[in-house]
């Protein structure tokens, strides 16, 4: 019908907050089917973890997505929160190319601040959430076991030791073995699982994993549908500093041996790598400084990090 000069013509309202929260589920909805039983482990740290309103904004969307239907595992790290135990204590850090040195004496404090302060804290976000989570370590139920690891030195000591020598970075592990049952345990009754990245050696003893390395062996064990690897960096640049939306397992390595991918991003991805070669479906790096980081990479089309499949 032709308008009246007394009408006004049709034209879109702006969508009130009711309407853009159904909007956004209805937009979430294939994604959400996608993922409908699946296994996500999240590796968790960096700013992600140290800014409470940040930290606070994923332990809901780690419940959320229990409550949409996925099984989410938690990895988290614990750097900051070591070195500030340390300094408290009067403790020197000793480190080698960049690698923490662990002795006896701090492997017990690595356990005491990973295994009680910090995965607590982990759980107790989730839970506030109205999600139930339970706290572990690599340890409980021979979930990680590892060996020690061994370094070269890529560059002279301070003390003259030569390039090229064998250092003994102490109680330092390197996953061999993953018994998942504990975590499959805990999601067969509905609880999140939140995993210290600690681990049993040969003999029993504590072996202090890095949280990365630890999350992409989960990963591959459990044939998790994605591991999601909170950074502080939006994922693998290209040479013009824009981030790349994904990456086949072939390309990332090419792009590590012609220099492309450098510095810090190389055990990242080499994580990644790992990960989908033991049985990840693929894993992801992206940006944990990024509110909702984790909701927008699996529930939109163009993601928010870096995807590295097979």
């Amino acid at each position: 019908m032709n308008a009246t000069p007394n009408s006004q013509p049709d034209t879109p309202q702006p969508l009130g907050d009711e309407q853009m929260t159904a909007s956004v589920l209805a937009h979430a909805l294939p994604y959400l089917r996608r993922y409908a039983g699946d296994t996500i482990v999240v590796k968790y740290g960096g700013h992600a973890m140290q800014q409470n309103d940040l930290a606070a904004t994923f332990g809901r969307d780690v419940a959320l997505l229990k409550f949409v239907g996925i099984n989410p595992v938690i990895v988290h790290g614990g750097g900051p929160q070591i070195s500030a135990m340390m300094k408290r204590l009067g403790v020197e850090p000793h480190f080698v190319d960049g690698l923490r040195v662990t002795d006896a004496a701090m492997v017990e404090l690595i356990e005491m601040v990973l295994a009680g302060t910090v995965n607590k804290r982990v759980a107790d976000l989730v839970t506030r959430a109205g999600a139930l989570a339970v706290g572990l370590s690599g340890r409980d139920g021979k979930l990680l076991q590892a060996r020690k690891a061994s370094h070269q030195r890529r560059s002279p000591g301070p003390h003259g030791e030569p390039a090229g020598e064998a250092v003994d970075l102490g109680f330092v592990g390197i996953p061999t073995k993953v018994e998942p049952r504990v975590l499959y345990a805990l999601l067969g009754a509905g609880i999140i699982p939140v995993v210290a990245p600690l681990a049993s050696g040969p003999g029993g003893e504590t072996l202090n994993v890095n949280a990365d390395t630890a999350a992409g062996a989960i990963a591959g064990a459990v044939r998790a549908s994605r591991l999601l690897m909170l950074t502080d960096v939006p994922g693998v640049l290209d040479g013009n500093g824009n981030r790349l939306a994904e990456l086949s397992a072939g390309e990332a390595r090419q792009m590590i041996a012609e220099g492309h991918i450098t510095g810090g991003m190389i055990p990242k991805v080499e994580t990644c790598l790992k990960a989908v070669e033991q049985g990840a479906k693929a894993a992801v790096i992206l940006d944990g400084r990024q509110p909702h980081s984790c909701l927008l990479e699996l529930f939109t089309e163009g993601g928010q990090g870096t995807l590295i499949k097979p």
